[in-house]
């Protein structure tokens, strides 16, 4: 008799979370028409809600966040200028480039405390209005911060950037692909969080658990019709989208509050973790849904500890020499933390 087939644990992202059969069925009952033309109405709908949540008098519906980051780039700049992003931020490491080859812009990184840069540091990578300088156009915040270990980046910290930008008349952009997390976990809403911000991104496909796309939200209508042009250059514009916006509607009626169990379940993992000999954790770096850990064990690098744990049915990401990555989502219950907290004991006792 065979054996039977591990069941899979997989913490490698919130992005493989898959839709449920609820929002599957809102899904297939979604009224469609040409979003192109602006007549989709569940697409309309969802922009609506989705400016009406971050405090915003519009957005615009795009295929995923690299989009809509790249997007707000290309809007709010011209092609030689510089953008201020944190050096680990996801526009930097996961955008292949795209701030480069598509808005020909320069990306001025700043090294900040996971993930964060201070209001200092910001005015300090400032260029100088003088004729042998790159000129500053933006500044870029990711919150939560992916590469940060999903770290929230404190209300007043943004407060000060912003003023630094306003002295210096500049545009600042939100990366927020898990701004929910951060509303979730710190009790500070997604429209204070946004109200500093000349463009935010959110996503619909990670924590939310839609298949598939973004929002961007923004309070000016010039710069939205800006935006709606350079989505359509960049080949973003879809026709009846309503069915895919149809699980964005979904997603923000029914799972922003339930993040908390998903941050919830990262510091269960976290707790565990530590009592396991070979692991390196501080648990108190776990902000939301994204935790790191290192195999200190010097038997293992952390991409053979990653293979290792694969038949066990565990997925996790190498993320450096030592170091891990696990992300909790919606489709992670509390009886897997503890199966794969076990998985990676018995691995490591092998």
């Amino acid at each position: 008799m065979s054996d039977t087939p591990q069941p899979i644990i997989d913490l490698r992202s919130d992005t493989v979370t898959k839709p449920s059969a609820a929002m599957r069925d809102a899904m297939a009952r979604a009224e469609v028409g040409d979003d192109v033309y602006g007549e989709d109405p569940t697409v309309n709908r969802l922009q609506e809600i989705g400016a009406a949540l971050v405090g915003k008098r519009a957005a615009l519906f795009v295929p995923s966040g690299t989009a809509g980051n790249q997007l707000c780039l290309r809007a709010q700049t011209e092609p030689g200028q510089e953008v201020i992003v944190e050096g680990q931020s996801h526009i930097v490491r996961y955008e292949l480039g795209a701030a480069a080859a598509l808005a020909g812009v320069q990306l001025h990184w700043v090294a900040g405390r996971r993930g964060l840069m201070t209001a200092e540091q910001v005015e300090a990578a400032i260029r100088p209005n003088d004729p042998y300088s790159i000129q500053t156009a933006l500044i870029c915040i990711e919150n939560t911060h992916n590469a940060g270990g999903g770290t929230v980046y404190p209300l007043a910290t943004i407060q000060a950037i912003r003023k630094v930008a306003s002295a210096h008349g500049l545009p600042m952009h939100l990366d927020g692909a898990r701004l929910f997390n951060a509303v979730v976990a710190s009790g500070v809403s997604a429209a204070e969080y946004a109200q500093h911000f000349d463009t935010v991104t959110f996503c619909l496909s990670k924590g939310l658990g839609a298949p598939a796309g973004s929002l961007i939200a923004t309070d000016d209508r010039l710069r939205l019709e800006r935006l709606r042009r350079f989505r359509r250059m960049y080949g973003g514009a879809m026709r009846q989208a309503g069915i895919l916006a149809a699980a964005g509607l979904y997603a923000l009626a029914h799972n922003i509050q339930r993040l908390a169990d998903d941050h919830a379940h990262a510091r269960q993992l976290a707790a565990r973790l530590q009592q396991i000999p070979g692991i390196s954790i501080d648990p108190d770096t776990v902000d939301t849904n994204i935790l790191f850990f290192d195999v200190v064990d010097a038997q293992w690098s952390a991409k053979e500890f990653v293979a290792a744990l694969k038949p066990h049915g565990l997925l996790l990401n190498a993320v450096g020499a030592r170091s891990c990555r696990a992300v909790t989502h919606l489709d992670v219950p509390a009886e897997a933390i503890e199966q794969a907290a076990g998985k990676i004991a018995r691995v490591l006792d092998r």
